[in-house]
């Protein structure tokens, strides 16, 4: 097992006491199954800054184009504080080097997409974004981030978890003293599962790296960086999925199995359908890579990306 991720979260989530009225929001999926493979680090910016448990709930507020986080029973205007501290606190967790970063949902302070945003008259937007969020996203943003509500999704479970573990590998490639022949090393491995997730991607990084060489080593990375987790952010999809596997047969053909291959084919096809879940397939193509000593697929990521006793692969 590899170390374990360090996954920053909101403290709610974890079942501490923390809301506005006492109270928690323990996400099941993190503290019953992903607590073995993370190390978290719990973040309340309602009491970091001073809010206290319980206290007034608050809201955002839009007007004249501004937002502005106010406790509409009082009237206290939270903005510039807790914009300074959500600053200061965003930097902080950047040197943390985190994995990534599962938010409350709806939250003002933590919502990563549809807070609600309150105007005067009439009735709210949905399209606001938690201030913390906002500060955490813009300081960190390679940085793989969900809410717990969307971890319900088994597709977007599935695609957050294994973002979380090719951040991890892709930080390692690159914290040492790396080489371009690292790099491409690297990118062998990946390059399967980025084609799963964005093969337009995959295309422009392999061309971005048959260049390296003569570009500076800084902004090489930074852009194969960039390129490699957006690339990782676009959702893979079950025909992209068949793509990848029935691509993978090309590395099986001169074992001459042409059981293995018509069973692993039709393994392909009862994905296509639905009729089984994708570890079926990645399964057997596991089976058949180490049966023929298949090096360039048994090294692939693609094939194990996270661990297993997650199973993640057995729900989409």
């Amino acid at each position: 097992m590899p170390e374990r991720l360090k996954l920053g979260v909101s403290s709610c989530l974890l079942g501490e006491e923390v809301r506005w009225n006492g109270g928690h929001s323990r996400a099941r999926y993190l503290t019953d199954v992903l607590d073995e493979f993370v190390e978290f680090v719990p973040v309340c910016p309602e009491v970091e800054v001073g809010m206290g448990v319980p206290r007034p709930t608050v809201r955002l507020v839009l007007s004249d184009g501004e937002v502005a986080m106010i406790d509409p029973k009082n009237g206290t205007d939270w903005t510039s504080k807790m914009q300074r501290h959500s600053r200061s606190r965003a930097r902080q967790l950047a040197d943390e080097h985190l994995d990534g970063f599962v938010l409350k949902s709806k939250s003002p302070t933590c919502g990563m997409e549809r807070v609600k945003l309150h105007r005067e008259g009439t009735s709210p937007l949905t399209s606001g974004r938690g201030l913390f969020a906002a500060e955490l996203i813009d300081r960190n943003p390679l940085l793989p981030v969900e809410e717990e509500g969307r971890l319900n999704d088994p597709g977007i479970r599935e695609n957050f978890v294994e973002r979380l573990f090719a951040f991890r590998r892709l930080k390692e490639l690159f914290a040492p003293k790396w080489t371009v022949g690292d790099v491409v090393a690297f990118h062998t491995r990946e390059k399967l599962l980025l084609r799963a997730h964005d093969p337009a991607g995959s295309r422009e990084l392999g061309r971005m790296l048959a260049g390296a060489a003569s570009r500076p080593r800084s902004s090489f990375a930074s852009e194969y960086q960039d390129g490699f987790m957006s690339s990782m952010a676009k959702r893979a999809t079950i025909r992209k999925h068949v793509d990848v596997l029935q691509h993978s047969v090309g590395f099986l053909r001169r074992s001459g199995d042409e059981v293995g291959r018509d069973e692993f084919f039709e393994a392909i096809e009862d994905y296509r359908a639905g009729l089984v879940p994708l570890v079926v397939p990645v399964t057997l193509l596991r089976h058949l890579a180490r049966r023929h000593e298949q090096a360039y697929l048994l090294e692939s990521s693609y094939l194990a990306p996270h661990p297993k006793e997650l199973m993640l692969r057995n729900h989409v």
